[in-house]
């Protein structure tokens, strides 16, 4: 049975507040430069005394200027934009954003990649073509590619939805679909949009047909999405939206009663089917929370409850906008998610003077037999993006299949692929070394879409502009708990 507020306060306040129901709670890594409890803090100076050491070692510059790797890794390029073309003989698309990897055909992978591309057609040299069959909008430029990574090295793409905009993040299906998520709710007759947008759209990478004439699932609501993972045990979908002015919000969908999962399941419920709800959060005293950046130690837990969307299509009103104060839980740049230890790992990319508090990254973790919030990585606010060694503005997760986590920056400065490992430690895995600014003043574009191939062996990652896929190998090992 989920816990009730009272319940939540009676219990937490024979533990130590804030910290944990029964029990310890894991925790994430947190280094340099992290906020975190004495108890659970693991920088690179005392990390000698927690177990040995995490990560592959410092990374190494790339002769190629592209990516910099620990000692006996390497890397390939799979797509580029502007480069690499699709059957259909058109470029790869540019912007690069969330990615999912499927098993596909006779050993090969499969790889749903978004184009996060805002606006009309004609503003970009390279958005997604128009496949027949398979466009939404006729003047919105974003979309989904399939990428097929073939045993024998041999790479083939092709359009998976076409015609809609800005798509950022979103999240695989446990019957083996992609959920990709709009980060963009402009009305039919805005920025030159024909059809309304902010909606979810469902992409089979493995059965072409499906895909045609695609279906906005309005049930999830309409806004500016980032992700959404499915809970395989309970049916649920948990999304987040990535806004300000005020905050976004995390969202539970709950199907309708007898519904059940699977191909094509989605796309044949009505626009109003099963429930869309947004948190409200308390913490050990059963003190309601307004916003997530006001946890300051890593093991903080917070109860939840659920309200209701009074309007999820956002007729009149944005649904974040909704909601008074006292009634829902919001955070600054709720991004990526990822399903995995019975729950969704939940992004909040960095908090400024739009939230109560300051940081550049927290990672949550939602229970949902519990039904609370455990903090896993608090960041700190990073002093000098500019210097390598800090890690800020996650974005993209994934949970690795050697342990813990692996997230991509969309912060300032000096872009990376970053472990954490589940006892409070993080390690570098990449870093992104293309500059597409000058010299003088250089900017290193984010990662985006990191993922592990089905067999663990390779792990998928983006640079999000130009657009560029690749694939990285190594001496992949177990990450110790510290």
């Amino acid at each position: 049975m989920p816990l009730t507020r009272r319940d939540f306060a009676g219990r937490s306040a024979i533990t130590v507040a804030g910290v944990a129901l029964t029990g310890s709670v894991g925790t994430l890594a947190t280094a340099p430069g992290a906020l975190a409890s004495q108890e659970t803090e693991a920088t690179g100076e005392d990390a000698g005394r927690h177990g040995g050491a995490v990560g592959y070692g410092p990374l190494l510059p790339d002769p190629a200027g592209l990516l910099a790797l620990p000692a006996g890794f390497s890397y390939r390029v799979i797509t580029r934009s502007g480069t690499t073309r699709l059957d259909s003989g058109e470029y790869t698309p540019s912007n690069h954003d969330g990615t999912a990897a499927f098993e596909g055909p006779r050993g090969s992978t499969l790889l749903v990649n978004n184009h996060e591309l805002k606006g009309p057609r004609a503003n970009w040299p390279h958005p997604v073509p128009q496949a027949e069959g398979l466009v939404y909008d006729p003047a919105a430029a974003g979309g989904c590619t399939v990428v097929e990574v073939r045993p024998g090295g041999g790479v083939a793409e092709w359009v998976g939805i076409a015609g809609t905009s800005t798509n950022c993040a979103g999240g695989s299906t446990p019957w083996g679909t992609w959920l990709t998520c709009e980060e963009n709710s402009d009305r039919a007759g805005e920025n030159g949009m024909t059809k309304d947008h902010g909606y979810v759209f469902e992409v089979d990478p493995r059965d072409r047909r499906a895909n045609r004439d695609p279906k906005p699932l309005k049930f999830f609501g309409r806004y500016d999405h980032e992700a959404v993972v499915v809970d395989p045990k309970r049916g649920h979908a948990y999304l987040t939206e990535d806004a300000a002015g005020p905050n976004g919000l995390f969202f539970r969908w709950t199907p309708p009663k007898g519904f059940r999962h699977g191909h094509g399941a989605l796309r044949a419920l009505a626009d109003d089917a099963g429930a869309l709800q947004a948190p409200t959060c308390y913490d050990s005293g059963g003190v309601f929370v307004d916003d997530l950046s006001r946890a300051t130690r890593i093991g903080t837990v917070y109860g939840v409850d659920w309200v209701d969307v009074p309007d999820r299509d956002a007729r009149t009103t944005p649904v974040r906008k909704q909601f008074g104060a006292g009634q829902v839980t919001r955070a600054r740049k709720l991004e990526g998610m990822w399903w995995g230890d019975g729950g969704a790992y939940i992004v909040s990319s960095y908090a400024r003077t739009e939230s109560p508090g300051r940081h550049d990254g927290q990672v949550w973790f939602y229970d949902p037999g519990r039904r609370t919030l455990t903090l896993k990585v608090l960041l700190g606010v990073n002093p000098d993006p500019a210097v390598d060694g800090a890690f800020d503005g996650p974005d993209n997760i994934t949970v690795s299949p050697y342990g813990g986590l692996v997230i991509a920056e969309d912060g300032e400065g000096v872009s990376h692929l970053f472990g954490a490992t589940d006892s409070g430690r993080t390690y570098p895995i990449a870093r992104n070394e293309l500059n597409i600014g000058t010299e003088d003043e250089p900017e290193f574009s984010e990662f985006t879409g990191v993922t592990f191939s089905p067999d663990g062996r390779t792990l998928y990652a983006n640079i999000q502009d130009p657009g560029i896929m690749l694939a990285v190998k190594g001496p992949w090992k177990r990450q110790n708990r510290g």
